[in-house]
């Protein structure tokens, strides 16, 4: 898999777009990135997933994920060897980073109409 595929693949994930941070290139829904390809030349695509989801893909395929370095890896950021990846582990993948990403534009949503000040009711001066 290359850096076309990493693309290919995720924008075949519903209303997935393209866009640009910092310089490179990211993979978004809902004005959310949940992907990107911040490391392409070092021969990586990232995902962003929660830590459980990292460490389950870490140990399972130790030669195809890895933690980003830093903060970013701690909080669930993971490289995905691309050269190492075949299509359905690149595909299931971003799918998982994409899916996690609805749920907590989901969640944000609900928790920004819920802290929303209702209107207050108008009375008639007397």
């Amino acid at each position: 898999m290359n850096a076309q595929d990493f693309r290919r693949l995720a924008l075949l994930l519903e209303d997935a777009e393209e866009g640009s941070h910092m310089g490179a290139v990211d993979f978004r829904v809902g004005g959310r990135i949940f992907a990107t390809l911040a490391a392409v030349k070092q021969g990586y695509g990232n995902l962003l997933l929660l830590p459980e989801q990292q460490a389950a893909f870490v140990e399972e395929q130790p030669d195809l994920f890895l933690p980003v370095a830093g903060g970013w890896g701690r909080m669930g950021a993971t490289h995905i060897r691309l050269a190492t990846a075949n299509e359905d582990a690149l595909a299931g993948a971003l799918r998982t980073a994409w899916k996690l990403r609805i749920e907590k534009n989901g969640k944000a949503g609900k928790s920004k109409r819920a802290s929303t000040p209702k209107s207050k009711k108008r009375t008639k001066p007397r």
